[in-house]
């Protein structure tokens, strides 16, 4: 990160942070996209259900990305291009002859096209929220963006836009524009754009016109009602991810034209490397040699697809494995969860058993009644097998039997396939669930299940889960409520609002409080769990005062659970529940609220967890996430706690951070994250998330956040200011009056190669990402967050910060740099907030015998030092 300060005799003060370099990361590709030959094949562009029905809009799309894969394979000097695209269209669309999806969903897209719910503002962004030269989640477009011929004219050509994005998502750059500081002092100290390449010209524009620069800058510091617009005409080529729009920028920043003074993300984050470096890094370009000769690609082709009927089939073990450690029990408990209230409204649903064969309990039966849902959960499995040989084959395909029942084939199908058996097998059936089109989620329980299961959900990219042994664990409920149609459509999903355990002493009592916000409420649905005997009492109180006792539950006896959908709207508030343990023994009891949105005209808040991959190897840390959001805003201020269960050993809990630093790449952007490095054993480690939000701090962000497309406020042509319509930008909605909480589950990951006893000592301390600088008089104040001596855990043993006129020097050569003495700053706890005061004429006369090269301007690193063991 690169700041201004003045600092009297020694010029300006810049400062840049020294990046560790970590193991390199796993390219993570989106649902089907793969690079072949230079061309991308299965690009996913996803419209959400709520999008209102508008054939132009897909047509828009497709020369939209028609434009760009020219534009593309100009811009990466011939070496990559579109070659094939699939357009999911909503459901909720007339068919018109639309291929049927097969395990493309509106969650595994590229590219998602959705309104913002009633909000303005209409820029393109791409949500990263990995680190330099890794890939983001997704890339957003506004319906109106797509149909407004009109933005063309801020933003550039839409296939310009797309390339943009493109560069965000797939190969982990950032802008080279700031919003937030659009000028600095050079190394010259002169006042400049903050630009890339340099090269490209403007002029200051304040009320009364074109003014000169004198006009507009007063100490340094930009006066009110002053711009900066571009000449229309430029020489300079580049870059395409500082200002798409204009029509002379056809390539990216390199080694020549990179300004690496420029206060901007991609030199923050990327530690001051142009965006074509980092792209050329990646393994896209590196095994994509420049396509001979002049001819430029046939365009992309595109395909439509349009989900049908949703078809669920659960494929469950009952193998003689299923009756240790209370499996068959929390099973049946979960999948009443599941039946009952996550599974959408219209859904057909099935039911296969399997040991070393595969058994049809129910066939297809479509869900439009309460009594539809019971009816199904009738069917469940009850008792398990003598037989200790689980098939896992088997089971499935019985279940592509009775999802083949719906349309003669597996097409857009999703399986939940549940075991607890060792079968080795699994490669018998890859090939066949790969081909399907059937997507197949897995539930491993417990450390005895098949070690090959996730390959089942990794080849149809469906949700894999490892859920312990241990009754007191809930992570098989949370596992079946985090498997939604996958639609995009968040007014039909079920929320999880509370998930807890405690075991319970004899006559003690288990109290707590859930609240129902007001973005939710319609189909309340409360689940009590217990471990022994017979059902515990039961006091629920809504917000007034009304109390629903047992009787007011319907026991299931068999399954140990208590159930209550509340009729109607539940009251928004505080709904406090107590149960008491009337058992002679302690037991362990468990709660479940879910909900759905209220209107459709509040966006409900959503919590999406998962890591950076599903497998690692020691040391290798895993970082996890939580995108904290509701709609398209980023909620801020929320306390995030995520817990990971390992196959053996305790749960570890682990505050997530919003704050900019450590394994978190940007503040305030509701992407909270966290390094997790605290392997207890090699194996199977589960995750979920807990999210609470108090209304007495700020919960919403001011704008959607992530790198956007600039809009460009206007011109100048020949002297001739010509000014675009003004920017439409995103009004902050109206503030929660209750608080809120949301359960997510994550889903598991596997770690390699844990040693046994104790670890060594081999995590460093992750990297500074915000170290600033304040000028007081003629000292300068450091601050940044402070690392920790594991990643961002703990606490360094101490820093170092040296100085250069010589930015490339500083960052290529930092030991020979400078040296600040800094022994009196002790390091203090992992995400402290650290300050440094020091004076830079102590070491003036040794700048002056530096290579004059970037004369007028000093830089400033800051290593950290890990404590010895």
């Amino acid at each position: 990160m690169i700041l201004g300060g003045n600092t009297g005799p020694v010029g300006r003060l810049k400062l840049v942070t020294l990046l560790f370099a970590l193991s390199p990361e796993l390219v993570f590709l989106g649902a089907g996209l793969k690079l072949k030959e230079n061309g991308y094949d299965g690009l996913l562009v996803a419209i959400n259900p709520r999008v209102p029905e508008d054939l132009k809009l897909i047509r828009n799309i497709q020369e939209m990305i028609t434009e760009a894969s020219f534009y593309l394979f100009n811009a990466t000097k011939r070496r990559v291009f579109f070659r094939s695209v699939q357009i999911l269209i909503p459901a909720t669309w007339t068919a018109h002859n639309y291929s049927r999806v097969k395990q493309e969903s509106f969650d595994k897209a590229n590219v998602l096209v959705t309104e913002q719910n009633g909000v303005p503002g209409e820029d393109p962004y791409t949500l990263q929220h990995r680190g330099c030269g890794q890939e983001g989640k997704y890339i957003h477009f506004t319906p109106n963006f797509l149909l407004n011929d009109e933005l063309a004219a801020g933003y550039g050509s839409r296939g310009r836009v797309f390339v943009h994005e493109w560069a965000h998502l797939r190969w982990g750059v950032f802008d080279e524009y700031n919003s937030d500081k659009p000028f600095y002092v050079n190394g010259r100290n002169e006042i400049q754009v903050t630009r890339c390449s340099s090269d490209i010209t403007g002029v200051f524009v304040c009320e009364k016109g074109l003014c000169p620069h004198e006009d507009c800058i007063i100490s340094k510091l930009f006066r009110e009602g002053c711009t900066f617009l571009y000449n229309s005409t430029q020489s300079a080529t580049g870059s395409i991810m500082f200002m798409q729009s204009l029509p002379s920028v056809v390539e990216f920043c390199n080694e020549g034209t990179h300004n690496r003074e420029a206060p901007n993300l991609q030199n923050r984050v990327c530690s001051l490397r142009s965006t074509w470096d980092v792209i050329t890094g990646s393994s896209d370009l590196n095994h994509s040699l420049p396509v001979l000769g002049v001819e430029l690609p046939a365009p992309p082709s595109f395909s439509l697809l349009q989900a049908g009927d949703r078809v669920v089939c659960l494929v469950i073990d009952v193998s003689r494995k299923m009756a240790e450690g209370d499996r068959l029990l929390r099973l049946q408990q979960a999948a009443e969860l599941f039946l009952m209230q996550v599974v959408e409204a219209h859904t057909f649903v099935g039911i296969v058993t399997f040991d070393s064969k595969g058994e049809i309990r129910a066939p297809l039966q479509q869900i439009n009644s309460d009594d539809d849902r019971k009816l199904l959960v009738s069917y469940l499995p009850t008792t398990v097998s003598t037989e200790a040989e689980t098939n896992i084959c088997a089971g499935v395909k019985k279940g592509f039997e009775v999802v083949e029942k719906q349309n003669g084939r597996a097409d857009g199908s999703v399986m939940i396939l549940v075991t607890s058996g060792a079968d080795e097998h699994i490669t018998n059936c890859l090939l066949t669930a790969m081909s399907s089109g059937s997507t197949i989620h897995s539930m491993a329980l417990g450390s005895s299940a098949a070690r090959r299961l996730g390959e089942l959900s990794h080849v149809t990219g469906g949700l894999e889960f490892f859920i312990p042994d241990p009754f007191t664990s809930s992570r098989m409920t949370e596992a079946f409520s985090g498997i939604s149609s996958g639609a995009g459509d968040i007014f039909q999903q079920s929320l999880q609002l509370e998930s807890t355990c405690e075991t319970v002493q004899p006559q003690h009592q288990l109290a707590n409080t859930v609240t129902v916000d007001r973005a939710v409420g319609n189909d309340t649905f409360f689940l009590v769990m217990w471990q022994t005997g017979g059902p515990s009492e039961i006091v629920l109180l809504d917000p007034s005062g009304r109390k629903y006792n047992t009787g007011d539950f319907i026991i299931n006896l068999p399954f140990r659970t208590a159930s209550l959908k509340i009729p109607g709207t539940a009251k928004h508030g505080h709904w406090t529940y107590t149960l008491n343990n009337t058992h002679h023994s302690p037991q362990a009891l468990k709660v479940t609220v879910a909900s759905r949105a209220s209107s459709l005209a509040v966006s409900p808040a959503t919590v999406d967890a998962f890591v950076e991959r599903d497998s690692t190897y020691f040391p290798q840390p895993v970082i996890i996430y939580a995108n904290v959001r509701k709609g398209l805003y980023p909620i801020l201020n929320a306390t995030v706690m995520a817990t990971v269960e390992p196959e053996a050993g305790d749960p570890v809990v682990l505050q997530l951070l919003d704050e900019g630093a450590g394994a978190d790449v940007i503040k305030n952007d509701g992407i909270y994250s966290r390094y997790f490095f605290s392997f207890a054993v090699s194996g199977r480690y589960s995750l979920t998330v807990h999210v609470r939000h108090s209304p007495s701090t700020s919960t919403l962000a001011h704008s959607v956040p992530g790198n956007h497309a600039m809009y460009v406020p206007g011109y100048v042509t020949n002297d001739n200011i010509q000014m675009n319509a003004p920017k439409r930008t995103g009004r902050r909605p109206v503030k929660e009056r209750w608080d809120f909480s949301r359960v997510s589950s994550g889903g598991s990951f596997s770690v390699l190669g844990v040693p046994d006893g104790p670890h060594p000592d081999v995590f460093p301390p992750c990297r500074i990402t915000d170290l600033a600088a304040m000028n007081v008089e003629e000292d300068v104040t450091l601050s940044w967050t402070a690392p920790g001596e594991d990643f961002d855990q703990g606490q360094t043993t101490s820093y170092e910060i040296r100085m250069s006129k010589s930015l490339q020097r500083i960052r290529d050569d930092f030991d020979n740099a400078i040296l600040v003495n800094s022994s009196g700053l002790i390091p203090q706890h992992a995400g402290t907030r650290e300050t440094f005061t020091f004076s830079p004429k102590l070491v003036t006369h040794e700048l002056e015998h530096e290579p004059d090269e970037e004369a007028q301007e000093t830089y400033i690193v800051c290593n950290m030092n890990k404590r010895n063991s």
